[in-house]
Formats: structure tokens, sequence, C-alpha cells
């Protein structure tokens, strides 16, 4: 309504409040009569739900339930509520819309009522979660997929009984996948050439696979042991390979029922197919990319525990033979006894360093690989939970609260799969000449602050001790580790001490350390006053996923983080520790003699848009990554193209006139490396600028754990600010 002289005028109230009511397109809102008949459909109901308020006027609200026969008791529930206590319903459910498809909302209902008082209805307001819903459902999913892969992990790395690896892998196995049951076939011929041995099961007992004839090299079997790859079905007896071989030409009867499929070849470091993971369920359709992801990793970790298992089994047997060859020698020549013993005894601890260091490496290329997945995976989740968190309304403080909820687990997650490729030796480093008297010294306030009041701290700075190379960030880290690590010793309290010093370790002290080089290094000795550690703690302490500490206190990625940085930066630790004694622990880094350089420090970061003057070529193979990655730059201004792999790249370079940044990662599809593309990217458009991304280091741009000289790295996952800031440095001949 209008007044004279034009202007809007408020006589009007029921069509402002229905313009109102009509904004509010993500929400429904809904008014019904005192009987639950609609009176008022807003637009946001018709956009989430599908129905026009001409289809829903004078109607119930149990069409919007996938079960009406519950519907009405829910509905009536919601209303009693209201009356009772001002607001029913607010529980999470389906919902149904109007072309049958269904939604996860939350829904809240109020009563209407008179200026007398008197009810005259209810109000319903429906909120869509859906999408929260799948963010939420995707973490979990990933977080119980990496427990599982970091728990079978950590029973692999302690156990060298062949049966029981298998049966860990296997039951790990049934965990991830959904699967009902799991096997694990051996790769052992029989006699004709044909037969597989039945190593393990899961999910089944033994008598359900034992009264049958072991699986043949049939057409659905063949790929896996040959090591061919993966094979995924979502009904095998459906798949053109199954059921080609007589007599049964399929399952035999009284088999477990299997509809989905899948099998992943174990392949040992040397290339031999150990054997083959196998899976099954009864429905069809269980099986995804994602069990299809976790299976290859648990596949790797079979293989390294077999092989490991192996090479444990044959020690055993040279220590058998060598045990015989001494009692044979001494009954040879009784005078011999004494040195031969000595002998013997060097051998076995070189022996045991020996395999003690192949197992630490062939779990630290495993861990290494599964970080890398799971930045690519994080790198997803979290820049896309960042974008929630931007375009959230400010006044939606659940799914504000809920988002910041799930970035915390995916930082968390994220912050695991650092100490993962500390351990694995994956991290770029960026080694700087360091004073490890000066950096001691500036820890002193940061280590009295995490320590608390009840640990005394002391530093004991030596006179003239050597420079190191090494990564100072890196350094801190690893000093700080081994500090919280002594505290947790000292739960009463007690003395934590750093001192400094300078060593030469000669070629006596290697002979019984083959990992170490002779020569000059600097050392960092971290003591404490605690309980101490047992000959077998100490044996195992640098293991990752090791950890003394109860359930859920601890992740056992410390003293391996630790370990995977001093030995990256060609480093040496040793430990001294008895049970009651304390624990002391060094750290030897090789001497730094060559000329320092005065270091200038870096200004602030800032988080700087871009223009759409401004090209940038995305180049990333992962879907989800990649599409991450062109939205957070489009946002930030700049004009974005993307590529999956390197000649697609490389075709949009020779169309595109300029284009002012290359952002690849590291590792493509198409047989060529992010390098490669890069070095032939530059001949095509010379003075174009280029960032490497990656989700742990590889000796494409990173060497004995350093980038090359001018190479420009961001690593996964980072965050909207990170990217930013450095797409912005590298544009701008800052970085």
């Amino acid at each position: 309504m209008t007044t004279p002289d034009g202007r809007t005028s408020s006589a009007d109230p029921t069509r402002a409040w229905r313009q109102i009511v009509d904004s509010a397109v993500d929400t429904a809102i809904i008014s019904t009569d005192t009987e639950g008949h609609v009176t008022s459909w807003s637009e946001g109901a018709h956009r989430i739900l599908g129905w026009t308020e001409a289809e829903m006027l004078g109607k119930p609200l149990d069409r919007l339930f996938p079960d009406p026969m519950a519907a009405e008791a829910h509905l009536a529930k919601e209303r009693a509520d209201a009356l009772a206590h001002g607001r029913g319903g607010g529980e999470d459910g389906w919902r149904q819309r109007k072309d049958g498809s269904q939604i996860w909302a939350v829904g809240e209902m109020t009563p209407i009522r008179d200026d007398d008082g008197a009810l005259v209805g209810f109000t319903k307001v429906l909120r869509d979660r859906t999408r929260q819903r799948e963010t939420e459902q995707v973490i979990r999913q990933e977080r119980q997929t990496l427990e599982v892969l970091n728990r079978a992990g950590s029973a692999l790395a302690a156990e060298n009984d062949l049966n029981q690896l298998v049966q860990i892998v296997t039951d790990a196995g049934v965990e991830l996948s959904g699967a009902e049951f799991g096997a694990f076939f051996y790769n052992v011929l029989n006699e004709a050439g044909e037969s597989y041995m039945l190593y393990t099961l899961s999910g089944a007992p033994m008598e359900a696979f034992s009264k049958f004839p072991m699986p043949r090299n049939t057409e659905v079997f063949a790929p896996t042991f040959k090591g061919e790859g993966i094979i995924r079905s979502d009904d095998i007896t459906r798949d053109p390979r199954y059921g080609k071989n007589a007599p049964l030409t399929g399952m035999p009867a009284g088999h477990l029922t299997v509809r989905s499929y899948l099998a992943v070849p174990v392949t040992s470091r040397r290339g031999e197919v150990v054997g083959g993971l196998f899976f099954g369920h009864a429905e069809a359709g269980i099986f995804d990319e994602r069990s299809e992801r976790g299976l290859v990793g648990l596949a790797a970790e079979a293989a390294v525990a077999i092989d490991n298992a192996r090479l444990t089994q044959g020690m055993q047997r040279e220590i058998e033979e060598r045990k015989k060859a001494e009692e044979a020698l001494r009954e040879l020549n009784a005078t011999l006894e004494q040195q031969v013993a000595e002998r013997t005894e060097e051998l076995r601890r070189n022996e045991e360093a020996l395999r003690q260091s192949q197992k630490m490496e062939a779990v630290g290329q495993l861990t290494g690989g599964i970080a890398h997945d799971f930045n690519n995976l994080l790198q997803v989740i979290i820049g896309n939970l960042e974008a929630l968190q931007r375009n959230l309304p400010a006044d939606s403080v659940r799914l504000q609260r809920a988002a910041t909820n799930a970035m915390a687990g995916a930082e968390r997650a994220a912050s695991l799969t650092q100490r993962l490729l500390a351990f694995s030796r994956r991290q770029p480093l960026n080694p700087r000449p360091v004073d490890p008297n000066a950096l001691v010294g500036s820890m002193s306030d940061l280590l009295h602050r995490t320590l608390g009041e009840t640990i005394s701290v002391e530093t004991v700075r030596g006179a003239g001790v050597w420079r190191v190379e090494v990564d100072p960030t890196g350094l801190e880290a690893a000093i700080l580790n081994l500090a919280v690590n002594a505290r947790d010793a000292m739960p009463g309290g007690g003395r934590l001490t750093i001192e400094t010093s300078n060593a030469y370790l000669d070629e006596a002290y290697t002979r019984t350390h083959s990992e170490v080089t002779p020569g000059q290094y600097a050392v960092i000795c971290v003591s404490d006053t605690g309980m101490g550690m047992d000959e077998a703690t100490v044996t195992q302490a640098f293991e990752p996923f090791f950890t003394t500490k109860p359930v859920g206190q601890g992740t056992g990625l410390g003293l391996s983080q630790v370990y995977g940085f001093v030995k990256q930066s060609g480093g040496h630790l040793k430990i001294y520790s008895e049970i009651g004694e304390g624990t002391t622990i060094k750290l030897y880094l090789p001497r730094f003699d060559s000329p320092v350089a005065e270091e200038v420090e870096d200004g602030p970061q800032t988080a700087p848009e871009g223009s759409s003057t401004e090209t940038v070529l995305v180049v990333e193979d992962d879907a989800d990554v990649r599409i991450q990655s062109v939205e957070a730059l489009g946002e930030l201004g700049y004009r974005v193209l993307q590529a999956a792999d390197g000649p697609a790249a490389l075709r949009l370079l020779r169309r595109e006139a300029h284009i002012d940044l290359l952002f690849t990662d590291v590792v493509l599809p198409g047989g060529l490396t992010g390098a490669q593309v890069a070095a032939e990217a530059r001949e095509i458009q010379p003075g174009l600028k280029v960032l490497f991304t990656t989700g742990y280091a590889r000796n494409a741009i990173v060497h004995n754990g350093r980038l090359d000289p001018g190479v420009q790295l961001i690593t996964k996952p980072y965050s909207f600010a990170d990217l930013a800031a450095k797409v912005r440095d590298v544009l701008d001949g800052l970085a």
C-alpha cells in the first residue's frame, strides 16, 4: 500500500511479512493451522522441498517424511512439545522432496498465538543440512581409514611372525573395506601348477573355505596373482570374466555368497608377487574408490611386513648355522673360544642394527606414501571447509561451530601426516647455518612454559661449539619433542638438562654403527631424571607408532619424527637409559665449516588478492584437488586455466598468448613430471613463473632433503591464506 505522496505505507504488514519470509530462500518457513494443515508456504520451502504453495495449502506435512506411517506421530509430538515448551523438534533426519529424492534436514516448530494468547496455528522452520552431513561423513570415513592403517602399521612394526602379520593385514582389510569376509592367498603353486594355498581368513570360519578346492588361475583370479592390477567389481556374477571355467562355471554349491568383489595383489620390494588380498560381500555395490585406496596402502604394508619376516627368518637360520660353527670351532681349538665368542657377538650386533635399519627404511617408505595420499585428501577437505567458513552467514552459529570442529579435526590429521613425513624423511627441509648454543638459549623460555613448574630446566652450553647446517625450525621441533617426552617420563617432576658440545666419531665407533660417517659433529644432549627405559624399549623407541603411554595419550610419532629429521640432516642419534636412572638422548649433527652468509629476516606475511589480468595455469591430476585450487585462485581474483596432466598443460601454453604463473603438482600422469613440464613451459613462454606443490618431497625437485636452487614449493595441505601469499610472492619475485 502506498500513501498519496508515493511512499510505501506500513499499513500492509502481511505483505511486508511475506516479503521477509520469501527472502529466506535457504530456509523453509511453513505455517499450519492448529490441526497441522498448511496455511502458508515460503519461497524457501518451494526451493528446498519442490512443492509450490498452491500444491501444499490445506495439506498436512506428512508427505515430507519418507515413512508416512510414522509422520503423524512425529508431527503430533512436535506440536505437543511446542505447546509445552515453546519449541518442538530440533532433531536431524531425512525429509522427502517432491521428486522423490531425500535431504538431511533439521526442523523446529513453534506455536502461533493471537493477541489474546489463543493458539491459532504453528510455524515450522526447516533447514537443509545435506552437504554438511556429507562433509562430516567424508571426514569420519577418512579419519577411520587413517586410524586403521596407523593401527595396522604399528602392529606390523612390532611383529615378525608371518602368520600373525598376514592375519593382522587381513583383519584390517575387512575393517577398511566394509567386506563381510576377506582372505589372503599365498602365491605358491601346487604340483599341477594351478592352486594357491589359503593362508588366512577374516570374517568367516576356516571351515567355510577348507571344504572347497583352492582358487585356480582363472580369468578372475589370474590378474591378481600375476600382479597385473586391482580387480573391483560391483557384482562379480555379472562380470564377463566370471564363470568361464569348467566344471562349476562359477561358485561351487554351498560357497559363501559373493557379489561385491575386490582383489589387490601384494608385491614385494623386489617386484615379486607374494600373493593376493581378496574381499567379498553378499550385497552388490559395496566397494568404492575409498575402499580401493585403503587396500592399496594395506597391500603395501603386507608386502613390507612379509619381506621383513622373511629377512628375520633368514637371519635366524644364519644365526643357528653360526652357532653350530662356533661349537665346532670350540671343539677343534679351545684356545680360540674367547676370540670366536667376541667376533660372533660383534657380528650379531651389526646384523641386528642392519635389520633394524632396513625395517625402519621400509616402514618409512610406506608411511611417506600413505601421508602423500592423505595430504591430497586433506587438501580437498581443508580447502572446502575454508570455503564454507568464508561463505557461511555470520548468524549460522551451529553451522559455523560444526565447520570449525571439522576444520580442527582436519588440522589434527594434517599434523599427523606431517609427523609421518618427518619420520619417512620425505619433508622438504630448508637448511641454514645454525649456532647450536644460540638456538638452545633462545628456546629456554619456551621450554619453561611448555614443561611446567614441576620440571627444572638447565642448559649447559659448551665453549666453541661448532656450527651445523640444518633446518632451524626442524631442530627446534626435535628438541621440543625430546623435552616433552622427557616431561612425560617425570610425572612427579624432575630435572631436564640440555647440553651442547663437540665430538669426533672415529672409525672404531662407526664399525659398530654402520650407518654413521666418521667425522666432526656438534652434539645436543637432552637428559632427564625420569623413570628410564629397559633395553627392549630402547630398541623400539624410534619406531613409528611405538609408545609406552596408555591408549589415547600419544601417537608414538614424537621420537620417530626426531629420528627422521636427524637422519635426513645427515646426523646420528644415540639413547642411553636404565630403569629408574633416567634417559639421555644425544643428537649428533655434522659440523658446518663454510663461510656463513648474513641472514635476512622475512617480512610479515600477507594474503593479497590477485588481478583478472594475471593468468595462472593449474596442473593437477587429482580432480578434487584441482577443482579446489582453481576455485581458491578464482576467488583471489586471478584468471585461472586448468589441466589434468603435462601434455594438456603444454597444449594450453602454446594456445594462450601469455600465462603469468604455472602452478603444478610434482608428480603427474601422462609421461611428464611437474619439473619436466616446467622446463618445456619456459621454452614456450620464457620468463614464466613456476610454483610447485606436492604431498611429500620427490626427487624431481628435492635432493638430499633440500629443495633445488631457485625452486618454489608449497606443500599440501595448504590453507587459503598460505596459497594467496605464496602465489603473490612468486608473481612479484619476492619468493
